[in-house]
């Protein structure tokens, strides 16, 4: 904003600019930033920001992220990894088989319906209860990969 457009400009031979004779206007009256979170402020961070302090759960020591690494696929999703033509020549008689390890994941997981008419086997690291039932319901087979 140019300074004529200002308010400053407004002020100029007001003695106190707007800031007041008594309180004054002074750098930082409360702290600069964040401070006084646990004294002066703590009434604005309990109102607007509950539990900022403090800890939560337990600490992983050496946490290894590899170890915990398991990316989970939906059953809704399963038809959709495979060629259009395994999706034509699937019937009754002839269930594709789904390597989900191939596409990037190790856990099958049970959001979603299956075809009834198409059954599929499904290979998996993991697959929830859930997930196994409906595959089982639609006819298809679960194998378990190490």
């Amino acid at each position: 904003m140019t300074t004529r457009l200002k308010k400053h400009r407004k002020k100029r031979g007001h003695v106190s600019a707007g800031h007041g004779r008594i309180g004054k206007h002074r750098k930082h009256p409360g702290g600069r930033g964040n401070a006084g979170g646990m004294h002066h402020h703590r009434i604005l961070f309990d109102k607007y920001h509950p539990g900022y302090f403090g800890k939560v759960g337990m600490r992983y020591f050496h946490k290894l992220r590899n170890k915990f690494f398991c990316p989970t696929v939906n059953i809704d999703r399963l038809w959709s990894l495979v060629p259009q033509e395994v999706k034509d020549n699937a019937s009754k008689d002839n269930a594709p088989l789904i390597d989900v390890t191939q596409f990037g994941y190790f856990k099958v997981l049970g959001k979603g319906l299956l075809p009834a008419d198409k059954p599929v086997v499904v290979k998996a690291k993991l697959i929830s209860k859930n997930a196994e039932k409906k595959i089982k319901e639609a006819g298809g087979a679960v194998v378990l990969t190490a």
